[in-house]
């Protein structure tokens, strides 16, 4: 009988997430109609793109290595102080959706992910349009 994989193991672990990140805030930083998204980032990326690995890390299933270092995650909390409309929400979605596409993540795991993503990314708008 087989081990059952979680998502974290399924994409490649550690290395993947990596580099998953760092192709989002790439393409972030790089393309035009992701504008919107990043303007609610700060200039220098280095400590989104650290937080956001370590999150993934635990938030796919592999080591919880974000709450040792910033305690518990509270998305909803920490993103209040940014406006998150639908049109961040869904340029955060195609840009993430982009960079998996771009890394090679799975078809079967990462339409899963999408949905998983959506949610998250759904549930942190604060902005009532």
């Amino acid at each position: 009988m087989s081990e059952r994989k979680n998502p974290y193991e399924m994409i490649g672990g550690t290395a993947k997430i990596e580099e998953l990140v760092d192709r989002f805030y790439d393409l972030m930083a790089l393309e035009e109609h992701f504008e919107a998204l990043r303007t609610i980032h700060p200039q220098d990326l280095s400590s989104s793109r650290e937080k956001l690995k370590l999150f993934l890390s635990g938030w796919l299933g592999g080591p919880d290595i974000y709450s040792p270092k910033h305690g518990h995650p509270m998305l909803r909390a920490r993103h209040l102080p940014f406006k998150i409309g639908i049109k961040e929400r869904n340029q955060w979605l195609a840009c993430m959706y982009r960079a998996m596409e771009d890394c090679g993540i799975d078809k079967q795991i990462g339409a899963q992910l999408e949905e998983s993503f959506f949610n998250t990314a759904d549930w942190m708008r604060n902005q009532p349009n």
